[in-house]
């Protein structure tokens, strides 16, 4: 087992001597791989994989994820300590030097949505990405949180600093509201936009539930919340998108670009709802469509409310579409 707290390795970090743990880190891993298989190999070794992908220069942590020194060596997307492996190395450096050393096609893709969501502008600077989901963060994007807050901060000997997932998180803004009954809503749409809109929001959240209905934002909140009586309210969107998003990294083998890339496929999915012609979208590309994801968040109508017993990490939010008439629902909570 390698990690970071021996001391002999440690030294060699403090040295500067970044080739010789690359080596110890890919040996250990392969070796790892060999004998127990990979998943238990990447948990051996992650320890020492954040500490070089926290600390060693770029030129060499990028190195992690290279396959140049043999079968089993290198930290693939689900790699992870404090978080994934990919994530901490992309809160350290910039895009401008970490695009021309980063090889393998997924850890770029994610590398560069981090950088996008800590505020860098990649519009112009990195590949399209494959399914058209903008390297800029668009303003209601950017509207609800700190940059400091949208990604794990890491620390430089393991272990991180995020915020807690809370919505809502207090009573600020809310009241007490009377809820519809359940099933006096127009009905459960179903077909495959809402199946994809649905597995998109699940995805988000797994340990959450999801519907759909025809109906107004109370009328999906009703399906999940206890009582009839609730504390809640509406509030804009950009209010909510941080709280989804972050609800795909509560876990450790998942960073803050999975939930933005998930939440825009769970966006495209509801915005096809309003009318558009093809399987996926407009023009049945498979593609997100950003003028129509950008048009549902211009209308959307959220609601969000307290649940009595909330676990550490809670989610409750419905979301209304007013052009096509159905509103979506994630509730569900968590303990650490």
């Amino acid at each position: 087992m390698i990690t970071h707290e021996d001391g002999r390795l440690r030294a060699l970090a403090d040295d500067g001597r970044w080739p010789e743990l690359l080596t110890a880190y890919r040996q250990g891993r392969a070796a790892a791989v060999a004998e127990a298989g990979e998943e238990t190999a990447a948990a051996l070794t992650a320890p020492l994989g954040h500490l070089i992908a926290y600390a060693a220069p770029p030129e060499l942590a990028v190195r992690l994820f290279d396959r140049d020194g043999g079968a089993g060596t290198a930290a693939g997307v689900a790699d992870h300590d404090a978080g994934p492996l990919w994530e901490v190395l992309a809160t350290r450096h910039s895009w401008l030097r970490l695009a021309p050393l980063l090889g393998p096609a997924g850890v770029r893709r994610l590398v560069a949505h981090t950088r996008a969501l800590l505020g860098e502008d990649l519009s112009h600077q990195a590949e399209s990405d494959p399914e058209g989901v903008p390297l800029r963060l668009e303003p209601w994007e950017a509207a609800g949180w700190d940059e400091a807050a949208r990604v794990r901060e890491y620390l430089p000997g393991g272990g991180a600093r995020s915020a807690l997932l809370t919505l809502p998180a207090s009573r600020e803004g809310l009241g007490e509201v009377e809820l519809p009954p359940a099933g006096r809503s127009g009905g459960r749409p179903d077909g495959p936009r809402v199946t994809r809109a649905l597995a998109g929001l699940g995805a988000l959240a797994p340990w959450a539930e999801t519907a759909c209905v025809r109906g107004q934002a109370p009328a999906a909140a009703a399906l999940m919340a206890r009582d009839r009586r609730v504390v809640g309210g509406h509030l804009p969107f950009a209010l909510a998108y941080p709280a989804l998003v972050r609800a795909a990294s509560v876990g450790r083998t998942q960073g803050c670009a999975h939930g933005r890339l998930g939440m825009w496929r769970a966006l495209a999915a509801m915005a096809a709802m309003a009318g558009a012609d093809g399987p996926d979208g407009p023009d049945g590309t498979g593609r997100v469509d950003r003028g129509a994801v950008n048009a549902l968040v211009a209308r959307m109508r959220c609601f969000t409310w307290q649940e009595p017993s909330a676990g550490l990490h809670h989610l409750h939010v419905a979301l209304e579409d007013p052009a096509s008439g159905v509103a979506w629902v994630v509730s569900g909570s968590q303990e650490l």
